[in-house]
């Protein structure tokens, strides 16, 4: 159905000219002086062991505040969903103590 088309060589036209004779040369090195040490312009931390420790309970005290939030959030779901089943359960005893009547 689809066929690729295969790119066909041409014919030459023209007179060829033959590839030109490259000669090799000689290749003289030159020492190279070495290069300058390069001073960094970006600053270094360098972390202090009293440093750590303070990242350390830094990292420590926002896992604690997050956990208590996350925690707090489910039970505020948990708490709510409870109410709204208690609720509907009430409802539901409301509505059919009215069509015993």
């Amino acid at each position: 159905m689809l066929r690729p088309k295969i790119p066909t060589m041409p014919t030459p036209t023209g007179l060829v000219t033959p590839p030109a004779v490259i000669e090799p040369t000689a290749v003289v090195q030159h020492p190279t002086p070495a290069p300058a040490p390069v001073a960094s312009t970006r600053p270094t931390v360098q972390l202090t062991p009293g440093a750590v420790l303070a990242l350390v309970g830094g990292g420590t005290a926002v896992v604690l505040v997050v956990g208590a939030v996350l925690v707090s959030m489910l039970l505020a779901v948990a708490v709510t969903g409870a109410s709204v089943a208690v609720c509907a359960v009430v409802i539901r005893s409301l509505i059919s103590s009215q069509h015993r009547r």
